[in-house]
């Protein structure tokens, strides 16, 4: 019985240590993050939407040329219903690209990797 109760008692500050750092971590909500200096390319998208489908692979090209320079978020406008409207957001995929709150460029339909580099040099240079 006694092993049981060293077990429980080392076992509880750990706890106590993990359960006091998760409560201090908060995700930033979506109106923070474009709220930000630092550009943030949004992909509204759908799980039903094949051309959405495209988009992965493009956005992973896009983040590899642009490093921590711009943050990219993929939205799924059937579980944000709220914010896809907020957005005007019609048809998917649609890419919006937000700086301080504001939205600096928005297209619809699949777009390649060199032209969204394009669009957000310019953001950044701007």
């Amino acid at each position: 019985m006694r092993s049981r109760s060293v077990v429980a008692v080392a076992k509880t500050p750990n706890f106590a240590g993990n359960r006091a750092r998760m409560s201090t971590s908060v995700k930033p909500s979506f109106g923070d993050i474009i709220n930000g200096s630092k550009p943030v390319l949004v992909d509204f998208s759908a799980e039903w939407c094949g051309p959405c489908k495209m988009m992965p692979p493009i956005l992973k090209e896009l983040k590899d040329k642009m490093g921590e320079a711009v943050t990219i978020l993929k939205m799924d406008i059937d579980r944000n219903p709220a914010v896809a409207s907020a957005y005007g957001i019609q048809s998917v995929p649609t890419l919006i690209v937000f700086r301080d709150g504001q939205i600096k460029w928005r297209q619809s339909g699949v777009t390649r990797a060199d032209q969204l580099k394009q669009v957000l040099d310019g953001v950044l240079s701007s």
